[in-house]
């Protein structure tokens, strides 16, 4: 059904003056009404990205420093959305649309950076941890406790692995228990298989057993578990890419039509219908890309 067709609606928007003065009305009462919400659901979502990032350089051990953080949420919000807008001048409906959706994208994007980067490091640390736990079963065997063996580790092997194990270590030399110390490592790197190997450290501390032999077995354990997600990163790496593609292909056709010929696109800038229907992509292709990334994400 075309909604330009409704002689009412079609009247309407033959008169830009009177859909600007619409528009005004609308946004004014919604602002007047909702100014409180709006405000305080904007601070909180400000607050929220910061203490993610924060959180995030904590949990890596990076130096947190609050006043970089508000800046860096600022320049790739504000910043990235002005130099879209200076970048489509004198177009302004284009450099509105581009700005704002540049600034929502950038303003979203230092915590999932974060994240990932987090993320990144707890599956570097597991992987390393086949390694770290053969040679703290080694040291075992030889007759050394775990907090030698794990000194050992220090010693041999790279980051991350031996920053959070020599993080372990100093804090048991500052007084803390060495349980309380692993509890502290399984919380920075919450894994399963890191679970796995505190909580059987902690127990056979506590009971006695062959630490040697339980090692082993979280080896195997976490070696079967690494042959599966590859597995499942195969599969599904073609799902990823196509919903990769699948997102792209809007923002690619709009940008090979702008340099070709501009005219074709003037519609979808210059008229309030044609600025509605691209908000309204805007939010399906995020709906899109959320739900493709649901059905392909297979957690282990």
């Amino acid at each position: 059904m075309d909604l330009t067709n409704i002689p009412f609606l079609k009247s309407i928007l033959q008169h830009n003056w009177l859909v600007m003065i619409l528009v005004g009305v609308s946004v004014f009462f919604s602002i007047y009404f909702w100014a409180d919400k709006i405000f305080t659901k904007l601070t909180n979502a400000g607050l929220s990205k910061k203490s993610d990032v924060l959180q995030y350089m904590k949990l890596m051990g990076m130096e947190v420093n609050e006043a970089k953080v508000n800046r860096m949420l600022l320049l790739s919000s504000f910043g990235v959305g002005f130099l879209f807008f200076v970048i489509s001048w004198p177009n302004v409906s284009v450099g509105l649309f581009l700005g704002a959706s540049a600034g929502i994208a950038g303003f979203q994007l230092p915590p999932i950076i974060f994240k990932a980067l987090y993320e990144r490091r707890c599956s570097v640390f597991v992987d390393q941890m086949v390694d770290a736990l053969t040679i703290m079963g080694n040291g075992i065997k030889a007759g050394s406790n775990p907090q030698q063996s794990m000194q050992r580790v220090i010693e041999i092997m790279g980051n991350p692995v031996s920053a959070e194990f020599s993080q372990v270590i100093t804090q048991t030399q500052f007084g803390q228990s060495f349980e309380e110390a692993l509890n502290d490592l399984a919380a920075r790197i919450p894994k399963a298989d890191v679970q796995m190997f505190v909580v059987a450290v902690n127990i056979l501390k506590e009971t006695g057993g062959n630490l040697s032999e339980t090692f082993t077995t979280i080896v195997t354990t976490i070696r079967e578990r690494q042959k599966l997600e590859k597995k499942i990163s195969a599969m599904t790496a073609q799902g990823i890419m196509q919903g990769i593609i699948v997102s792209c292909i809007p923002f690619v056709l709009m940008a090979v039509f702008y340099f070709l010929d501009p005219t074709h696109l003037e519609p979808m800038f210059g008229t309030t219908l044609g600025l509605l229907l691209l908000v309204g992509m805007l939010g399906l292709q995020i709906i899109g890309g959320v739900m493709i990334k649901k059905i392909v994400t297979i957690k282990v």
